[in-house]
């Protein structure tokens, strides 16, 4: 039988493909929309070590800047792409993006689990597993679907407490992804990919990806407490990691790309870094 974490993963590709069917079917029949300022989104508060200059990430699109219906729908699964990517800043030798505090973590933390990209995920992939009547005890029905609702979202919210602030905050991890954009096809797969494994420190150091690892196992365990349909033992739960692993890496290889989608259908599009830097005071 399928385990949950193979659904979850499944209904995730069904709904990236169907939003990028639409929009593709679309893109040259829709005329450009009228250029409008963005509204500059809240920014998280950067510091840094006193000795390195840094600057700040672009402001984030909200879904009020994507025009039309569709181009809202794509909007909300761009928005949770974009939440957690930035740029490398590649201006002049010793230049790099703010570090976040750890607050900024928290703040990050929670407006990833309150986007409306959370709540659509959550909804689809509770409806797909009541249609293969997955965690069977929950029942069928609107009483079935609240409550696959309830414990997908506490999956999802899971995820962005461990993975974007408790195990950054402990192992002084940036819980966000660098885009490279600049490198070969190729360059910027492997760079994706690789990310699963490599993160940056908060004094923009490669390490391990503490956070992708330990968090994912952490949120894995957590969720046999109230998930009776889900697998138990060393087994069921390291397939179960392979997968979120896997699902990870397939977000980031979106996440590195999406900028040149973006472009080709005339999306929003958060500018690039201000070139000047910064001096900022020590953490």
């Amino acid at each position: 039988m399928m385990n949950r974490t193979c659904t979850r993963a499944l209904a995730g590709v069904v709904l990236l493909a169907a939003m990028a069917y639409g929009q593709a079917a679309r893109a040259q029949a829709l005329p450009p929309g009228p250029s409008e300022t963005p509204r500059v989104a809240v920014q998280l508060e950067p510091t840094v070590n006193s000795t390195i200059k840094c600057v700040q990430p672009p402001p984030l699109f909200e879904l009020r800047d994507y025009n039309g219906p569709l181009k809202k729908t794509v909007g909300v699964f761009a928005g949770q792409l974009d939440l957690r990517a930035v740029r490398v800043p590649n201006y002049r030798p010793g230049q790099v993006l703010c570090s976040l505090k750890l607050k900024d973590k928290f703040f990050l933390s929670v407006r990833d689990t309150f986007s409306p990209g959370t709540f659509v995920a959550a909804g689809f992939i509770s409806g797909f597993g009541q249609a293969i009547n997955q965690d069977a005890s929950f029942g069928q029905g609107w009483a079935g679907y609240g409550k696959r609702f309830g414990t997908d979202f506490l999956d999802q919210a899971s995820f962005k407490f461990f993975n974007d602030f408790a195990y950054p905050s402990i192992f002084r991890e940036d819980p966000r992804y660098y885009r490279l954009i600049d490198g070969s096809r190729k360059q910027r797969l492997l760079h994706a990919i690789n990310h699963a494994f490599v993160a940056r420190s908060d004094n923009n150091r490669p390490m391990f990806n503490f956070s992708e690892w330990v968090g994912t196992a952490t949120v894995l365990s957590l969720s046999n407490l109230y998930h009776p349909g889900n697998q138990r033992g060393f087994g069921p739960t390291a397939e179960m990691l392979s997968y979120n692993i896997l699902e990870d890496m397939g977000f980031d290889i979106v996440r590195e790309f999406w900028p040149d989608i973006a472009h080709k259908f005339r999306l929003p599009l958060s500018p690039e870094p201000a070139a000047a830097g910064s001096e900022s005071n020590p953490n």
